[in-house]
């Protein structure tokens, strides 16, 4: 008897495409040169770009669907361990990735070590741990019902925080006013916190992890709906439907609590998963209903090994940038500037690179699949 549970190929192209449009965004050759779209909104406000990271959360709750039937044969211990063991691998991953190389030059010309005292905590892959780690458990121990309330208090909680708890007389939707920025001061401090907005200020902070756990726990009831419905056309017009509703109720919402996606306010929530159910249908409907299937498996090279190949992505554009090339610069932009640049100046150019890029991790995944290696967490 086979009782593997029957994936969704358009799942899998969902989760290879949030991967591949990420690594495109995260590696622009010239940041300043970028198309709009291929930018994070500034803060309040919305771009394409913005949709990458609550779509992977989103697909990572895609897979729980399937995961998760494969827990219903494992004993309660095993389970619980298997759940907490991931967490902590992914943010281990993460946190590692940011400390990465370990060493940096200094004033004087020599090399040290990257002290621990000023290691980044949060980031992209302690998210995703993070949100799959409290989001399986939920999951796991608790009734649909139940864990679709839970996930609405968190999204009407997260409000309430952020209007109350702020810092008293500034705008609690500020970037340095907000709840979130005065939790991860007190927490972490600002030598564990990023500062690429020119400020200790984490977009992936800790109490902005709340409502991003949403993300996850939607993908996953996305995940089980299309498991039963996802091949009936009555199935992709509710889908269209919930989506369609959610966006509306996104933009009401927006009116008193904006969409923001450095804060991840509730209302970003559920913009980005409103419009991943619309996206959804309409994969469905060309690949399981037209058979169009010709054009998955470029996008199937990621999705077979997402975790190893955003991994790569990221490490390799550290190694770029440590290495030094031309008058004080580093190779990263030295052959951005020579090459892209010098090709095609300004947005397209720095667009070529960011291509290029997304195909040299592309070929890795593709000799990977060739080889039948998949390397998971």
């Amino acid at each position: 008897m086979n009782d593997k549970p029957q994936r969704s190929l358009a799942l899998d192209v969902f989760r290879g495409m949030t991967v591949c449009f990420m690594i495109i965004v995260n590696t622009p050759g010239s940041e300043d040169y970028a198309f709009s779209p291929l930018k994070h909104a500034h803060w309040h406000g919305f771009t394409p770009t913005d949709l990458v990271f609550p779509s992977f959360l989103f697909a990572v709750g895609n897979a729980m669907s399937f995961s998760m039937k494969k827990f219903s044969t494992m004993g309660q211990g095993a389970v619980l361990w298997k759940i907490i063991r991931r967490t902590l691998l992914i943010f281990l991953l993460g946190y590692l990735m940011y400390w990465f190389p370990f060493v940096h030059q200094q004033p004087d010309g020599h090399w040290g070590w990257i002290p621990f005292s000023h290691t980044r905590i949060m980031g992209v892959l302690e998210r995703i741990a993070l949100c799959y780690g409290i989001a399986a458990l939920l999951i796991y121990y608790m009734k649909p019902r139940a864990v679709i309330v839970i996930s609405c208090l968190l999204l009407i909680g997260y409000w309430i925080i952020l209007l109350t708890a702020g810092v008293p007389g500034a705008d609690p939707f500020s970037m340095t006013g907000n709840a979130g920025f005065r939790l991860d001061i007190l927490v972490l401090g600002e030598n564990h916190m990023y500062h690429g907005e020119g400020i200790a200020f984490d977009p992936e902070g800790l109490l902005s992890t709340l409502p991003a756990i949403v993300n996850v726990v939607a993908g996953y009831f996305a995940g089980v709906f299309i498991s039963r419905k996802g091949r009936e056309y009555e199935g992709l017009t509710l889908l269209l439907l919930w989506g369609c509703g959610l966006i509306a109720l996104a933009l009401a919402w927006n009116t008193v609590f904006p969409i923001n996606k450095k804060l991840w306010t509730s209302s970003f929530v559920l913009l980005t998963v409103g419009i991943d159910l619309v996206l959804l249908p309409f994969l469905i409907y060309l690949i399981e209903f037209r058979k169009k299937i010709a054009w998955t498996s470029f996008f199937n090279v990621f999705g077979k090994n997402p975790l190893f190949i955003y991994l790569l992505s990221e490490l390799l554009v550290v190694v770029l940038f440590t290495i030094p090339a031309g008058n004080g610069g580093n190779a990263f932009g030295w052959i951005n500037r020579v090459f892209y640049q010098a090709l095609l100046p300004g947005a397209v150019g720095s667009l070529l690179f960011a291509l290029t890029y997304m195909m040299v991790c592309w070929c890795v995944g593709k000799w990977l699949d060739y080889r039948k290696i998949y390397i998971r967490v």
